[in-house]
């Protein structure tokens, strides 16, 4: 494999959860345009099956998987299918999520609830799942979307704060009991990228104004995808436990 470049990823198996639209479409793209097989992980089968089609009309190679991530067992029986169709899953990139706002006197926890399981404990089903895979094989990549939130908090989604707060302590841990196994566990934390978070954001009965960034402008998908790429290859064989900001700055002015 290449040091120095994100061609090192050709061949591997890669997931990505809620890969059917938004961050997780734009990073399914990203990998099989460098060669990686990749499944295509998402609660709309339908959905993922359009975005495996536009890989395979590109040259690719992709499968779709239709997965309830909230749900151990359908993470078990998606990573056993995954296994058995294209190999040993190399790179996990967990990114599906939901929000349900809601003030904290007005959250219900059923919006609770809805929000943790598909984020947090989504992540950990998932880590599970294919951590055994990458330790006889001596090498894998966890990469978990987070958010700027989890670091700044966010009016209006305590639920969401907490969940994508929640992953970075995963990660970090994950990170301290399986570098021995060379599995590097990293998080990406973008903002207000997809329509899912910006219509949260930029209601102003929650106050929150994610424009406000040193570049001034909103991410778009596919700018972050090749941070994923990049923490699934040898170019970033050192970095591991971390959180990386792609947030056009927004961290620095909140």
């Amino acid at each position: 494999m290449g040091s120095s470049s994100t061609e090192d990823v050709a061949g591997e198996v890669v997931v990505v959860t809620g890969a059917a639209q938004g961050i997780g479409r734009a990073v399914a793209l990203e990998f099989a345009a460098r060669g990686a097989k990749v499944a295509v992980v998402d609660l709309q089968a339908e959905a993922a099956r359009a975005v495996v089609t536009e890989i395979e009309a590109a040259g690719g190679t992709a499968i779709a998987v239709g997965c309830d991530v909230a749900d151990h067992e359908s993470v078990n029986a998606a990573a056993a299918d995954i296994a058995e169709r294209l190999g040993t899953i190399g790179v996990l990139v967990s990114n599906a999520g939901v929000t349900r706002p809601a003030m904290i006197r007005k959250m219900t926890y059923e919006q609770w609830h809805q929000v943790v399981d598909v984020h947090l404990n989504a992540s950990f089903y998932w880590l599970k799942a294919v951590v055994e895979g990458m330790i006889e094989r001596g090498r894998g990549r966890m990469i978990f979307t987070s958010s700027s939130t989890a670091q700044n908090g966010s009016i209006g989604q305590v639920n969401y704060a907490a969940a994508k707060s929640g992953i970075l302590g995963l990660v970090r841990t994950a990170a301290r009991e399986l570098g021995r196994y060379n599995i590097l566990v990293n998080a990406v934390a973008p903002a207000a990228v997809t329509d899912m978070t910006r219509k949260v954001l930029t209601d102003p009965k929650f106050g929150a104004d994610p424009s406000r960034t040193i570049l001034g402008r909103y991410a778009e998908p596919e700018e972050l995808a090749p941070t994923y790429v990049f923490l699934a290859g040898e170019a970033s064989s050192l970095i591991t436990g971390q959180i990386i900001s792609v947030d056009g700055g927004g961290m620095f002015v909140r």
